[in-house]
């Protein structure tokens, strides 16, 4: 590809002139970074009588736009107003409408490998994101571990001469190195991106959340009206304004990844109140809606029809008056955590217009990052962390909490039949790669200075690894060969660019494959062969990989996957099949792994883990948001805690170590001068062991112990409390979480963050120790082989619901 002839159309197109261009230079951007130019050594004795030497400096090519990627979580083709869903989006409407909607544009089904291909321009597994982050194995295309043999389209950029800035979400960090011993080298301000502000994790409490600003964690300021989407747009906008300040000619990538609409789904109430009442006629009557706006756009076909509902998701006007009040009220919460995310997105937009940079601004604006999420079960969640640890919450126990959800005090999802309506008109759900309602979602593009036509619709077919290459040629640069050294494995999607003002250009993408934990399918010229291995609410597969059921559909004349040929296209079929294990052979994504509950556990697939074989850990005051990723696992055991404290004279009060939050967790503190544990059970229950007398004045070593009762998961058991070897105190804990705690709040020493463990503390947040800690040492005590059993086979079945929702 002659990329000097492709740049200098796309001045042309941009009506810039292109003789005093990069390319007019002598650059070889094909390897990355580029090196500077030796120097001659001066022989001239005077300073005076020298020439000093033209400074080494990269830019980027003349007239190479900004680019901004948004990319939406957790959002279904037909969700977005943008692509005639019921949640209002202004922003993406607008951007739309003055751009193009891409009707045909997919993803991976799961966040990480989407956005691994999106920042990378490969395949997922060809990242090693086989999954997400949580779920790596040690085989290649699962490790995930991104090879540095696939350097990110952040870092092709920054050595090209843009500044580069990353807000939201990451989740493409290995679960293991996300703590401070690193390696940091998967970071993002390590991938490429000079500013990173936003959550590691794969979601995060939008009222409460653990943000790093690069690799350090910031405190949230404390105000009651404080909302993360707002805080990480605030920064978005402060970067931006700075960015052009200082430097006006240097273009920008900003890569812009709110944790909406992933659960917790969390806005203001305010926000709830637009949309009182405006899903009283259920899923049902909604995806009818929605496919008849869908037409009048004209993002579906006039003849589409809708494909059915999977059989688990129960017809609206079967339910009873509570059903049907609770699941109104939670797509109530949904739409107003969709459209006043919209509104942040608009402030961004609306800052780089009145910077002037709106027209030479390449937008993506990509509505989900898999289909819309079925995680929530048959009934929706007032605590999300329910899921993970296998304690149903039936229609009852989530109405008790009607008047929270979406506040601070809920931590809550949808029920799965909203998320089927959010993929109108297709069937299925996220993390269902073989159904284009786990992988189909809209895009708007919008590029002033690079599209010609406004408001049209691109029904070319592409992939979410096809946007790199786009962003590549549209700044007229060349793919890397080379990058710090290391050899490239070549980009393997297709750049689109050639469709943004080719309206009924030839699709250039003609073959894509899919898969997600056995899930999987493959595109090949129009025709889409699959198999839908395992829902998402279903506890194992349907079927061995061997004997899976294969559907095939002619997507050419079936534009929501409704009339199945398998049967009377068997040829057709083993083809497809053939093609897809060919291009399953080509990537690393054999051997098809299936398992999920094995692969949330370090020990039984093989990859790193930081607590590897430890039987003990001792932390120290300030370590804070460790996550459960790299801490001591003490779930299902029997343990100690050993703190050595130093108590000033009037006393001390605050917290020692906690773990997680308001929703899940355990905190180890002093409340007027007592020691105090609390064990949070799911925010459903909580079990407080206080002290008989206070804490000595002076150096002391506070102990706790936990008697695990055994018997199976999630048990019971008794805590003590010991100062200098004297008990104090002791209760029962009648309940533990057999799985999980939190998502994104870990553990910290010496103060308890984002969210409490308990309200009983009786000081400000972050309720940090007034007393001094030399060091907190916790020791598991091995359980026995009766009880390891049972353990072991609850953490399977608790790790198993982690892994469906994350």
């Amino acid at each position: 590809m002659n990329h000097k002839v492709i740049y200098q159309s796309i001045c042309l197109a941009l009506g810039t002139a292109c003789a005093t261009g990069a390319f007019a230079q002598a650059v070889d951007r094909s390897k990355l970074p580029i090196h500077e130019p030796k120097i001659p050594l001066s022989t001239v004795l005077d300073v005076r009588n020298a020439t000093p030497p033209k400074p080494f400096e990269v830019k980027a090519p003349l007239g190479a736009p900004n680019v901004l990627i948004v990319l939406i979580d957790d959002m279904g083709f037909g969700q977005s107003s943008a692509f005639g869903g019921p949640a209002r989006m202004p922003t993406a409407e607008r951007l739309a409408d003055n751009g193009l909607r891409y009707n045909q544009f997919h993803t991976t089904a799961l966040s990480s490998p989407s956005r691994m291909a999106l920042l990378t321009g490969r395949n997922h597994h060809t990242g090693n994101t086989s999954s997400i982050m949580e779920t790596a194995t040690a085989f290649p295309g699962a490790t995930g571990k991104r090879p540095d043999s696939v350097a990110p389209l952040a870092m092709t950029l920054r050595y090209n001469g843009y500044s580069t800035a990353h807000f939201g979400k990451n989740h493409e960090t290995a679960a293991w190195e996300t703590s401070p011993s690193g390696p940091t080298d998967r970071w993002p301000t390590r991938s490429g991106f000079d500013k990173f502000y936003g959550f590691m994790g794969g979601e995060t409490n939008q009222w409460a959340p653990a943000i790093y600003d690069g690799m350090t964690k910031v405190e949230i300021p404390k105000d009651s009206n404080y909302h993360f989407m707002t805080d990480m747009t605030n920064q978005a906008i402060k970067w931006v304004r700075s960015e052009k300040s200082l430097t006006p000619d240097k273009p920008f990538f900003m890569y812009f990844a709110p944790g909406a609409t992933h659960a917790p789904h969390q806005v203001p109430k305010d926000w709830i109140a637009k949309y009182r009442g405006k899903f009283d006629q259920g899923w049902d009557k909604l995806r009818e809606e929605t496919l008849a706006k869908q037409i009048a756009l004209g993002v579906v076909p006039p003849d589409t029809k809708l494909a059915p509902k999977p059989e688990a998701i129960k017809d609206w006007d079967k339910l009873n008056a509570d059903e049907k009040k609770l699941f109104a009220r939670q797509m109530e919460v949904f739409a107003a955590f969709a459209e006043y995310t919209d509104s942040e997105v608009g402030r961004l937009v609306d800052t780089l217009k009145d910077l002037g940079q709106l027209d030479n601004t390449l937008i993506f604006y990509v509505l989900g990052d898999n289909g819309a999420s079925a995680e929530g079960g048959a009934n929706g969640l007032f605590n999300e962390m329910t899921y993970f640890n296998g304690v149903p919450e039936s229609v009852q126990d989530v109405l008790k909490h009607y008047d929270d959800l979406g506040g601070p005090n809920s931590y809550g999802h949808y029920a799965a039949g909203w998320a089927v309506a959010g993929n109108t008109p297709f069937t299925w759900v996220k993390q269902v790669a073989s159904s284009y309602g786990g992988t189909r979602n809209g895009m708007a593009v919008h590029w002033p200075k690079g599209i010609q036509g406004k408001g049209e619709v691109r029904s070319q077919w592409h992939h979410v690894i096809d946007i790199a290459p786009t962003i590549l040629e549209a700044a007229g640069l060349p793919e890397p060969k080379e990058v710090n050294g290391i050899p490239q494995t070549p980009i393997e999607g297709v750049s689109l660019l050639y469709s943004l003002n080719e309206a009924k250009a030839p699709d250039r993408h003609k073959t894509q494959y899919f898969e997600i934990f056995g899930n999987r399918a493959i595109y090949n010229d129009g025709w889409l062969a699959g198999t839908v291995h395992k829902a998402p609410w279903e506890p194992k597969p349907r079927a061995t990989l061997e004997a899976d059921t294969w559907e095939l559909y002619d997507t050419r004349s079936d534009f929501s996957l409704r009339n199945d040929l398998a049967k009377s296209n068997p040829a057709k079929l083993k083809e497809m099949q053939q093609t897809f294990l060919a291009e399953a052979t080509k990537y690393p994504v054999l051997p098809l792994d299936d398992r999920v509950f094995e692969r949330l556990i370090p020990e039984l697939v093989g990859r790193p883990d930081l607590m590897q074989g430890r039987k003990s850990l001792t932390v120290y005051d300030g370590m804070t948001g460790m996550s459960e990723n790299v801490f001591l696992n003490l779930k299902n055991l029997s343990y100690t805690i050993d703190a050595e404290i130093d108590v000033p004279k009037g006393g001390a009060n605050g917290v020692i170590i906690a773990q997680a939050g308001r929703f899940g967790g355990w905190s180890l503190y002093v409340k007027g001068g007592k020691p105090t544990y609390t064990y949070n059970f799911l925010g459903l229950q909580r079990f407080t062991i206080t002290a008989s007398k206070p804490l000595p004045v002076g150096k002391s070593i506070l102990r706790f112990e936990f008697a695990y009762d055994g018997g199976g998961p999630g048990k019971g058991g008794t805590g003590s409390l010991f100062v200098n070897g004297q008990m104090i105190g002791q209760g029962r804990i009648e309940r533990t979480q057999p799985g999980f705690f939190s998502a994104d709040e870990g553990v910290d020493v010496g103060e308890d963050g984002e969210t409490p463990v308990t309200e009983n503390y009786g000081m400000p947040a972050p309720h940090k120790f007034t007393g001094k800690i030399g060091k907190v040492t916790l020791t598991v005590i091995p359980a026995k082989p009766a009880e390891k059993a049972a353990a072991d086979g609850a953490k399977k079945d608790a790790v198993l619901k982690k892994a469906l929702a994350d």
